[in-house]
């Protein structure tokens, strides 16, 4: 097989039947196969072009029914054809799309759902009856070169993790970034130092599959806004093109980021989008799966089947629970993890998943059971965002064994308790300990439980601190889009201020935030920029921002500097005390080798939490060590508006030491394991809205 394009370009290529296996695209002895899933298909063609703006193919290959196609699969083999080669489909077959689902369209070229690597360069977003002048200009597929080894490996599940969301282009497209490549994977590895130096363990990526920038609604589209976060997927198993220096080379360029995130023993998590696509509802354009698979891969409404049922908030549902749909998805999966090294997946309002073929609860859906049966994804973790866009809640409830969960109630109860609503006392000890009541009874651990206070959606932390209100006004909506139940507070003045005790008031409230979420049993989750106090100016649906709203800056301020480095130590507690991250659910009794109970409640006097106080705003804990010769800790989380004394346990060595005060400026909020704290004997101080975590010293 020739690799030089103008020599293989010269001639039209010959043809062979080809095979249905694999699907997608494969190179053979010879050449290159092509095979595509479509059931009702009469006439199938595959168009060539030399490169991603060819204004016309330099090839035509019409498939026929004897030689083409095997049962549902049309397949040819073109010779000697080069890689770099893009290509598209043309499908024809019944309209009939009140009654029957399909939605076929001769003149429409459309992109191969298998694609490995696919350009965006002509396309241009038009509603499904809008005619393209040049149907030429649309999405193409390009012929991949295979990947020429085995990813690198890390055996890395969630116990013990710390994952840190970040934006993959956001993460270096701020000219501070000092990439060499920003906005890119290649960008990304430019600054795995950063993350090691932090002491994360894993990177969850906002969608990195091919997405659609330009599916955003009219307004925004006005402002000369895009599609910035990728919850718009229309080519699963290809990784987006703006991330890529060279497209033609998409698999390759993610594997390296990978293969990089494995030498520096980070695992890397992706965030995917199952549950709908870029094609949008009837309206929407027709890019892939309506032009082949209409009636299979999408919840259409009985009815009128020319409509989509929508539960996700975005036009269209993807039918997952159909046996065809469910094995796209985990081939899908399994080639993320085999073929470009991912760790494991977060999945995007995943309860769609337990929606059957007319949109009803199914008590034991079929995808996420075959997920966790698959030989390959029973070993990465599985993370579920265990709600949908039409009402299923089943946070605690997922279904399957061994999901992780976005524990969506974990960040409520901290918000609220944070903020000063009183009466949680109960709740908010339930949720550092684990979420045992959502985990627990199933057989689950603390692990399953992805703990976190602020995500991509929503306010970031500094935010959560400073605004009440949504100011969304840029995206282009008139501020109806994002929630209004932030569940946040101000600290008194909204927005921007310069009142040196309110901006006091809010670092505090934002290191009580982080160091709550550090010393909670499961696994911790922050966003990306939270640790250097990165601000949005209360835009809380940043979606839409690729800009400078959005992007990290990596310019130091003093503040962020002092966040940063509390941060950094908060982890190093965490991964230090083993207590903090139990492998099974806390008892009230000892762990082997330690003569403390591993858990004991308390509230400003000893052994007596608030638990039926209706105003308490006060608890505190003693842990007691893990491992053998593990220190204990005491922690007390004081959100009253007053300072409190508070007794102490007695110590079983010689005394306690303050290690963590949120209410001291930075470096004395949190010391290093190597300095002496402040000695507390039976009793201790701790501030108004404040986190004071003592050790145990020998």
């Amino acid at each position: 097989m020739t690799n030089d394009p103008e020599t293989a370009l010269l001639r039209a290529h010959a043809v062979r039947p080809g095979s249905r296996f694999p699907t997608g695209v494969s190179v053979v002895p010879g050449g290159i196969n092509f095979c595509i899933f479509c059931r009702h298909a009469t006439r199938v063609e595959l168009l060539l072009y030399e490169a991603a703006d060819s204004p016309e193919p330099f090839q035509i290959v019409p498939l026929c029914t004897d030689d083409n196609r095997t049962f549902f699969f049309w397949h040819v083999m073109v010779e000697g054809l080069p890689f770099g080669t893009h290509y598209t489909w043309r499908v024809d077959g019944p309209r009939d799309t009140q009654s029957g689902g399909s939605a076929f369209d001769p003149e429409r070229e459309l992109l191969d759902p298998y694609a490995r690597a696919v350009s965006d360069v002509l396309w241009t977003r038009r509603p499904a009856g809008d005619p393209n002048p040049n149907p030429h200009a649309t999405h193409r597929a390009i012929v991949t070169e295979p990947l020429r080894a085995p990813p690198n490996r890390i055996s890395r599940g969630l116990d013990n993790a710390i994952i840190y969301e970040l934006h993959v282009g956001g993460f270096t497209r701020h000219p501070s970034s000092g990439v060499q490549h920003p906005g890119t994977f290649a960008g990304l590895i430019e600054k795995i130092p950063y993350l090691t130096q932090l002491g994360v363990t894993h990177v969850e990526l906002l969608p990195v599959m091919a997405f659609d920038e330009q599916d955003v609604p009219p307004g925004t589209t006005a402002l000369g806004l895009i599609n910035y976060w990728g919850y718009s997927t229309h080519s699963f198993y290809s990784p987006h093109p703006r991330y890529c220096l060279d497209p033609a080379r998409a698999p390759q360029e993610f594997r390296a980021l990978t293969d990089a995130m494995h030498a520096a023993g980070i695992g890397v998590l992706l965030d995917v989008v199952f549950n709908h696509t870029a094609e949008a509802g009837e309206t929407g354009p027709v890019i892939n799966f309506k032009g082949l698979v209409n009636d299979i891969f999408y919840h259409l409404d009985e009815a009128d089947r020319r409509r989509y049922r929508d539960y996700t908030g975005c036009g269209n549902t993807v039918n997952c629970n159909h046996p065809l749909v469910t094995a796209f998805i985990v081939h899908c999966l399994e080639y993320w993890v085999e073929e470009l090294g991912v760790d494991g997946f977060r999945f995007d309002l995943a309860s769609v998943f337990a929606r059957d073929q007319h949109g009803e609860l199914m008590a034991d859906p079929p995808l996420p059971w075959a997920m966790e049966s698959s030989r390959v994804l029973a070993r990465v973790p599985l993370i579920a965002e265990a709600w949908d866009a039409a009402g299923m809640y089943q946070v605690g409830a997922f279904p399957g064994m061994a999901w992780a969960e976005w524990n969506g109630r974990y960040r409520d109860v901290i918000r609220r308790f944070v903020r000063g609503d009183p009466g949680l006392i109960g709740e908010v000890a339930t949720c550092i300990a684990g979420s045992s009541d959502l985990y627990a009874d199933d057989g689950r651990l603390p692990d399953n439980s992805i703990n976190f206070v602020t995500c991509h959606d929503g306010f970031t932390l500094i935010d959560l601190v400073s605004y009440e209100s949504k100011l969304n006004e840029a995206n282009g909506d008139e501020n109806r889009d994002g929630s209004s139940n932030n569940l946040s507070w101000n600290c008194g003045t909204e927005g921007e201020t310069s009142d040196p005790m309110i901006l006091a008031l809010r670092l505090r409230q934002a290191r009580n935030l982080m160091a709550i979420l550090f010393l909670s049993q499961g696994v911790p989750m922050m966003l990306a920029g939270d640790e250097v106090l990165r601000s949005q100016r209360g835009n809380n649906n940043a979606y839409c921002q690729d800009n400078a709203l959005s992007w990290f800056d990596w310019t130091p301020t003093e503040d962020g500097s002092a966040m940063s480095r509390f941060v950094h130590e908060l982890i190093a507690l965490h991964m230090r005390h083993a207590s903090l991250r139990r492998q099974n659910f806390l008892t009230g009794r000892p762990s082997p080798g330690q003569t403390r109970p591993d858990v004991a409640w308390h509230g400003e006097r000893l052994n007596e939490p608030g638990w039926h106080d209706a105003g308490a705003r006060l608890l505190a804990v003693t842990l007691g060590g893990e491992k053998p010769g593990e220190p204990a800790l005491h922690m007390v989380f004081n959100m009253n508006d007053r300072a409190c004394l508070v007794e102490l346990p007695a110590p079983e060595t010689r005394h306690w030491r303050r290690i963590v005060d949120t209410a001291r400026d930075s470096p004395h909020d949190i010391v290093q394991v190597a300095q002496q704290g402040v000695i507390e004997s039976e009793q201790c101080r701790v501030e108004a809205r404040s986190v004071v975590v003592l050790e145990e010293a020998s």
